[in-house]
């Protein structure tokens, strides 16, 4: 299966569709792209810009959700910002805390107000 996502003007993944592989001739990235957005546009009629996404982020960073955003330049969907105090990984495309998470073993919350992971 291919999945598209459907961008706004603004970049923003509005919606995100599943094609068969068949309409991209069993291409893989990046050759599929194109036969599946000329699928999209021309046989099932849905208008706008239409980027291949993939399920297992064997490209462009992360699978697109409604409400990431597409970034040209890095060739990535990323997703909302979680607070404003995380930062953008830039390699990773992933927002990170400014204090790690303290330990895999147990369950922990950022509170944003103190900039701290709570115990939970």
């Amino acid at each position: 299966m291919a999945h598209f996502a459907k961008l706004n003007e603004n970049n923003i993944v509005e919606n995100v569709i599943v094609i068969s592989n068949q309409h991209c001739n069993n291409l893989d990235f990046p050759q599929s792209e194109v036969l599946g957005q000329l699928f999209i546009v021309t046989i099932l009629g849905l208008e706008g810009k239409w980027y291949q996404t993939s399920y297992n982020s064997n490209f462009r960073k992360h699978f697109a959700g409604i409400g990431c955003t597409y970034d040209v330049n890095r060739d990535a969907f990323i997703a909302p910002k979680p607070f404003n105090s995380w930062i953008l990984n830039e390699v990773t495309c992933a927002w990170e805390p400014p204090t790690p998470y303290p330990d895999i073993n147990d369950f922990y919350i950022w509170n944003e107000e103190e900039l701290k992971w709570d115990k939970q």
